[in-house]
Order: C-alpha cells, then structure tokens, then sequence
C-alpha cells in the first residue's frame, strides 16, 4: 500500500483519539482491530464537526466498503493518537481517504490506512451521488 514514508505533512487535519487500557492486546500493544476504529472514529468526527453528518436524519449514509491498514510501529496505551486525514479520490457515489496513524507529538507514522466510503441512500441501501455540500467538505481534506 505504501510506495513510501508519509509524514505529517502528507495530511490535512488530525483528530486525536485517547488509547484506552482496553485497547491493549496479551502483547502489550493496540491491537490491529482497533485502529480501524481509530480509523471510523476519526472520519466520522470530522464529519460531524463539519455538520454533514446526523446520524438521526441524514438522508444518505457512508458505508464503509473497503479498508485497510499497513503496520510501522506499535501504539500502547497510555499513549494519545493523532489520526491524520486526507481526502486520495472523490468519485460519483464514492470517497476514499487516506489516514495516518501518529502516536501523541512524534514525527514517525506508526500506521497507514485507507478507507472508502459509499454514500447510499438509507432506506434503500442503494448509492447515490454525493451531494455539494458533502464533496465541500471532503474537497477541503485535500492538498
């Protein structure tokens, strides 16, 4: 997936995530099923900070669709995890994004990943073309 090192410059805004106790493994480190929800917490939060995302009454709802995670260097609790975002591709139905995974001020990615959504109507699950307002708000997570 990575054809090099990414930084923190490689992305547009960072959510930070507290590691919690729980999220440690009988290895001493986060375990990798958590930092796709690093992964879907931070997307969604910037979403919603954004107000294109009501969990309640959006018509059209992200389903996550594809993703995956290349693995640097280890994560433990108690440390503090900035997730950067970027915004790769905007398609018709589609965005996928690119997240960095940094642990509390350091320079170093520990984790890269990449994560699709398809927005889908939410009765009919069936996809539909991302509306203006959204595709702003995603435009603004490129470089």
């Amino acid at each position: 997936m990575a054809d090099r090192i990414f930084t923190r410059a490689d992305f547009v805004r960072f959510i930070q995530i507290t590691t919690r106790w729980s999220d440690n493994d009988v290895y001493r480190h986060v375990n990798n099923v958590v930092y796709f929800s690093f992964f879907d917490t931070a997307v969604n939060q910037y979403l919603l900070e954004q107000g294109v995302l009501d969990f309640d009454h959006s018509p059209l709802v992200g389903l996550v669709v594809d993703n995956h995670c290349q693995f640097f260097r280890s994560v433990c609790f108690p440390d503090t995890v900035q997730v950067g975002i970027f915004v790769e591709k905007i398609g018709n139905s589609s965005v996928v994004y690119r997240l960095g995974i940094f642990k509390n001020t350091e320079e170093e990615i520990c984790a890269l990943g990449q994560f699709t959504h398809v927005y889908v109507d939410r009765q009919t699950h069936r996809p539909q073309s991302i509306p203006q307002n959204i595709r702003v708000v995603l435009e603004s997570l490129r470089l």
